[in-house]
């Protein structure tokens, strides 16, 4: 245990964010560089290292949250590396991005603010680096098996590391022009400054990791050729398909899913443009979604220059409490302020999209509205309750429905379907074609970043065990794993 006091002495203190009029004339993280190393020691001491840590079951990973936090209170930060890296092979990303479920199910949680989980986590990693406890871990020697990995997101980079630790020749394919998938290019810069993925990838270069970018597997492969070329093979694409929203209007200029324009500001910071195409400078900006994808499109349109930003959910708004049907060590519906909302705009609940208007020339000019409420487990428009709002650009941010199945990928491999339109599989994680497997949310649907890498692993074992007919490799989950929820 780390400080036996600790979580009654100590209070919770998180990292320190940069003044808002500062962070948004800029594209880096919003979080105080250095600011947490002065106090993450006695944050970690808070841990009281339960007899039955929850943490571990709120976390897909299985992270071994005790054990590094009582490392990260004695300062033993190679340690701490060490056990981290156990069961996360990037909790650089996780430390940022994940929306910890850890923290929900943290026992202190239950009557006390939780342990900063995430932030030790992230301070771990990152004087990791510093130090250079971060090295390359290639494999003592080669299967002579190979891989082909699609897709390189977090569930596809974890399972191409796994695969190639192990000893197999693992090829990565991203149709995108770098590396990362929606960790490159549907995650702001000021959430995750993309340096964090370059030296991952290095790293994994260096183990032996092969990259291919602007290679779209059905296109520009023949997906049953890719097969018959490789040992195996892991789907990991990703759920990329967009949820619409079929109103009048809808096909308007200036009206763009959040991935038509995320990845353009994203562009722009990596040097490939100027300007964005879809730009929210001046402009009266309305979000439609309210979770974190709508979030990241806020921080982008403050950054940008709007003129005015509003988010429209058409969920109620939920409270700051957990309510009684999602009692602790559950993740809980609670109402979030992330630093993109800190930053200024307007956020409208129970509010639903009727229509959209445009000038002559097709550009979206305003969007009607309406309230809504539940009745009887519907949902039912209020009467008497329209009215119109400026704007001007309207991202769609309301999650996504699947995997691409345009490409002909799905097709190609004839891999079959579950009743919800991702890749089926079974409990090894293999699809119903001999040696191809999925992994993240082209098999489970839009889940969580932990839960992608999670998948990655428990996936990579499932090849290892196809391949060789054994692996030591670490499976945190089954693919009917589902999180802490009710």
């Amino acid at each position: 245990m780390a400080d036996p006091k600790g979580f009654l002495t100590t209070g919770r203190e998180v990292a320190k964010t940069r003044p808002v009029g500062e962070r948004v004339k800029d594209w880096n993280e919003v979080y105080v560089p250095g600011s947490l190393l002065p106090i993450i020691s006695k944050q970690a001491g808070r841990c009281m290292d339960c007899g039955i840590p929850f943490c571990h079951n709120g976390c897909p990973l299985g992270n071994l949250i005790p054990e590094w936090n009582d490392y990260a209170y004695r300062e033993d930060w190679s340690a701490a590396s060490e056990r981290l890296h156990a069961t996360n092979n990037f909790p650089e990303f996780t430390g940022r991005l994940c929306p910890a479920p850890c923290e929900s199910a943290c026992v202190l949680g239950i009557n006390q603010p939780a342990v900063t989980i995430k932030n030790v986590e992230v301070s771990i990693i990152d004087k990791a680096w510093d130090s250079g406890d971060v090295t390359p871990q290639p494999p003592e020697r080669l299967s002579g098996k190979t891989v082909a990995v699609i897709g390189s997101g977090p569930a596809g980079l974890a399972a191409a590391q796994q695969l190639t630790r192990a000893g197999h020749t693992v090829a990565v394919f991203e149709r995108a022009d770098r590396i990362g998938g929606l960790l490159r290019y549907g995650i702001p810069e000021f959430k995750m400054e993309k340096s964090h993925i370059n030296r991952r990838i290095e790293q994994m270069r260096a183990e032996g990791t092969k990259f291919r970018t602007e290679v779209e597997i059905g296109k520009d492969i023949d997906a049953a050729k890719l097969r018959r070329r490789y040992d195996a093979v892991v789907i990991a694409a990703g759920a990329t398909v967009s949820r619409d929203l079929p109103v009048p209007g809808r096909d308007l200029k200036g009206v763009h899913f959040a991935m038509e324009y995320l990845p353009l500001a994203n562009k722009v910071q990596e040097g490939d443009l100027t300007v964005s195409p879809i730009t929210a400078e001046g402009k009266h900006v309305v979000v439609i979604g309210g979770g974190d994808t709508g979030a990241d499109c806020v921080g982008t349109a403050h950054r940008q220059g709007a003129a005015s930003v509003t988010q429209l959910e058409i969920m109620p708004q939920p409270g700051e409490e957990r309510n009684a049907n999602q009692p602790w060590p559950t993740f809980p519906m609670l109402y979030k302020v992330t630093s993109a909302h800190e930053e200024g705009g307007e956020r409208v609940y129970s509010v639903s999209t009727t229509h959209f208007e445009g000038d002559e020339d097709g550009n979206v000019q305003s969007l009607h509205l309406i309230e809504v409420e539940f009745k009887d487990g519907k949902l039912e428009q209020k009467a008497g309750t329209e009215r119109v709002i400026p704007a001007q650009l309207v991202t769609l941010a309301m999650g996504f429905t699947g995997t691409d199945q345009a490409n002909g990928l799905v097709q190609q491999f004839g891999v079959e379907l579950d009743e919800r339109g991702n890749v089926a599989r079974d409990e090894n994680y293999a699809t119903n074609v001999d040696g191809v497997y999925v992994a993240g949310d082209a098999g489970r649907g839009q889940s969580l970043i932990v839960w992608a890498i999670a998948e990655g692993r428990s996936a990579a074992r499932g090849v290892d065990r196809f391949l060789t007919g054994t692996s030591a490799l670490h499976a945190p989950i089954r693919p009917t794993d589902r999180s802490l929820m009710v």
